[in-house]
């Protein structure tokens, strides 16, 4: 069911929200945190509603969609309310801001929040430069971001490692779920040698990419270069250097990716690029901060930036490496 509340106000909004829950329909019962989408509104809006929406059948929550209008045109809400099959098992509020209420989705999102429930903030297009000093952001307890969505987004992540704060995160980082567990499990197994250098190689303005190498040269304190590829989907291979060679996972259609190391047979392994709803999901699993995020936006200081495999590697001065037992310990897959 959908209600249109054209020209409206967050109090008539909370009103008919009331209505509909005294006719016996959608109830706020149950709803374990509120979901704010902010985005503009645009083609791409229902899309990430629709992502919402399916998250909410693992995480039942009140979605609230402040969709930013025309800065130009007169001031005013057009409001929607989702409810039953339209809203997954959420309830979902549109709030359409328009004129200098574009910029105040704040004010207008209070009224609306489950009151003891926690908040998460999501841009899932262009986000802001410092997400918890956002005004939506400072009123969450998880901000999320998706860096490969902004116009520059090798350049966003690199802002968004300088503006770090606990609770932040990024659908970049979560894309790299599968691809992290499959490294981890291939040093787990025989033999358990120390991994002395690294290298990653993607498309050019990869996030994920970039995000991946950082993680690597964090944890296992090593060099690794980072190698921009032209004909990359995303993250193409990760090649691990051991004594015994190297452990190399290969992925160069986006879909399905060949693990090989010494001593064992080639493996091939479903690493199909994760959608926006799996990511969501995955995110909203916890809300708690996430400390190896926090430390692969550490590692991308450690990287040595390359375009082609002779590039030289940037070695960390001091400190001892960890073995791939250490660094499996202290980063386990997210």
């Amino acid at each position: 069911m959908i209600i249109d509340l054209p020209s409206t106000t967050t109090s008539q909004v909370n009103r008919k929200l009331v209505e509909i829950r005294e006719r016996g329909g959608a109830v706020a019962l149950g709803r374990v945190l509120t979901l704010l989408i902010v985005d503009d509104d645009g083609a791409h809006l229902e899309e990430h509603i629709d992502a919402a929406n399916e998250a909410s059948r693992e995480h039942p929550c009140r979605v609230i969609v402040v969709a930013r209008g025309s800065r130009t045109a007169a001031p005013r809400i057009d409001g929607q309310i989702r409810v039953g099959g339209d809203a997954g098992a959420s309830e979902v509020i549109v709030l359409r801001l328009y004129g200098p209420l574009a910029s105040q989705g704040q004010s207008a999102v209070i009224p609306l929040l489950l009151s003891d429930a926690p908040i998460v903030t999501w841009w899932p297009g262009a986000g802001p430069k410092a997400p918890a000093q956002d005004p939506l952001g400072q009123i969450a307890q998880r901000r999320i971001t998706d860096s490969a969505a902004e116009r520059n987004p090798v350049r966003a992540l690199a802002g968004r490692r300088k503006t770090y704060v606990e609770g932040d995160s990024d659908l970049a980082w979560t894309r790299l779920t599968n691809w992290r567990a499959q490294l981890v499990a291939a040093l787990d197994l025989p033999p358990h040698e120390e991994v002395t250098a690294a290298a990653v190689t993607g498309e050019a303005d990869s996030p994920s990419t970039e995000l991946l190498a950082g993680w690597l040269a964090e944890y296992l304190d090593i060099p690794v270069k980072r190698i921009k590829s032209t004909t990359a989907q995303g993250i193409e291979a990760v090649s691990l250097e051991r004594r015994s060679g190297p452990v190399k996972l290969y992925r160069p259609d986006g879909k399905v990716g060949t693990l090989t190391q010494p001593g064992q047979p080639a493996r091939r392994i479903a690493l199909h690029r994760r959608n926006t709803k799996d990511c969501l999901i995955e995110e909203l699993r916890r809300l708690d901060p996430d400390e190896v995020y926090e430390a692969a936006l550490h590692g991308l200081d450690k990287l040595a930036a390359s375009s082609g495999a002779g590039a030289r590697a940037a070695r960390k001065p001091g400190g001892a490496r960890k073995t791939a037992g250490q660094a499996k310990a202290k980063a386990p897959a997210k």
